[in-house]
């Protein structure tokens, strides 16, 4: 029992720490622009992310039982891939780099659950189908694939948006542009918010779904006091409490900031005008919101990032800083294998204290 409650306590660290980590995701060119404040915009962010964070479960499940086998997941793997999640995350938040935290999660619970199968692959649902009118589930299909593939789109279709409201807009005044996008900068930065809570919170309403699941099937709450019963869940579900914690809590993460991965994002890899925040953001919201739907836990950091980039390039190659963006990508490259290893690590030490 009280591990069940440590861990949910982990879990709620991992989501507060995921609001702040990727605050910059949706606000980070709309402060570059100055169409706000940082504060105005961090707070704008917490309201969307909270009201998106209510919205659907369909994340959630696909973390919480898509994509490694449950029998091998107990509380210490769940532990350790959060511990995981969270260890690299502030590291990379140290160093300014946004990483992704849905990848860093990812990695851990994978690497967790791989050592306690005693390294059998197979615990790991690679691609598998539901059924010939339901799609693939599975680490490819679900989380490989859409990394591989959102970058590339928000690269190409943030170019494509940015290329089109060029030559709409290229007979107004400079600075007609400049208000006229300042202001509906602030619709794609709400939107841009709302998408990230519908994906980015709903990774740890999955892990504290999977949490009380194992814990009920495995009679860890045979005794729990009445008042503590709606902890009970004899089948995996995403109940409303769960909902609303993630939602504050990310909200609360969002509001605490990110400002190194802002500087990073919104002011050094490449210099934005409203016109450019607000296809950038609207590329990636339309990207994110899709994949929410979707079920996919994608990396709202790459998205928006990518994003940044073809929105960037339109002004000229050279505009973006390809070091930094080298850096970023080796980030992201980098994110599944290492917090798998530290997941891996971590749950085998605690498997072999107790023996």
């Amino acid at each position: 029992m009280g591990l069940v409650l440590c861990i949910l306590a982990v879990a709620l660290v991992f989501e507060f720490i995921n609001g702040f980590h990727d605050t910059a995701n949706a606000i980070a060119t709309t402060i570059a622009t100055k169409a706000l404040t940082p504060r105005q915009a961090i707070v704008m962010s917490a309201v969307f992310n909270l009201i998106g964070a209510l919205v659907g479960t369909a994340v959630a499940t696909t973390i919480g039982t898509g994509l490694v086998d449950v029998r091998y997941v107990t509380s210490q793997v769940i532990l350790c891939a959060l511990m995981s999640g969270i260890i690299w995350n502030l590291l990379t938040w140290w160093l300014g780099l946004p990483s992704s935290s849905s990848h860093a999660l990812i990695g851990g619970l994978c690497g967790a659950a791989l050592a306690a199968a005693g390294g059998r692959w197979s615990v790991i649902r690679w691609a598998v189908s539901s059924g010939a009118n339901h799609p693939m589930e599975g680490l490819w299909p679900k989380v490989l694939k859409p990394m591989i593939l959102s970058p590339a789109c928000g690269i190409l279709i943030g170019f494509l948006v940015m290329g089109f409201l060029l030559a709409l807009f290229h007979r107004l005044r400079p600075n007609t542009v400049r208000i006229v996008f300042g202001r509906l900068q602030l619709l794609s930065a709400a939107w841009m918010s709302f998408s990230h809570g519908t994906n980015d919170a709903q990774k740890t309403m999955g892990i504290i779904a999977l949490t009380l699941f194992t814990a009920t099937s495995s009679a860890a709450f045979d005794h729990l006091p009445g008042w503590l019963g709606f902890l009970r869940a004899p089948e995996f579900k995403v109940y409303v409490w769960i909902k609303v914690i993630c939602a504050v809590t990310m909200a609360a993460g969002t509001a605490a900031g990110g400002y190194r991965i802002i500087s990073t994002m919104g002011r050094k890899m490449v210099r934005l005008q409203p016109i450019h925040g607000f296809a950038a953001q609207t590329t990636a919201a339309g990207i994110i919101h899709l994949a929410s739907h979707w079920g996919m836990p994608l990396s709202t950091t790459h998205v928006i990032s990518s994003s940044i980039m073809g929105a960037g390039a339109t002004r000229r190659l050279s505009a973006v800083k390809w070091t930094l963006v080298e850096r970023m990508v080796w980030a992201w490259i980098m994110t599944l294998p290492i917090t798998a290893g530290i997941g891996y690590l971590l749950t085998s030490v605690v498997l072999w204290l107790q023996r």
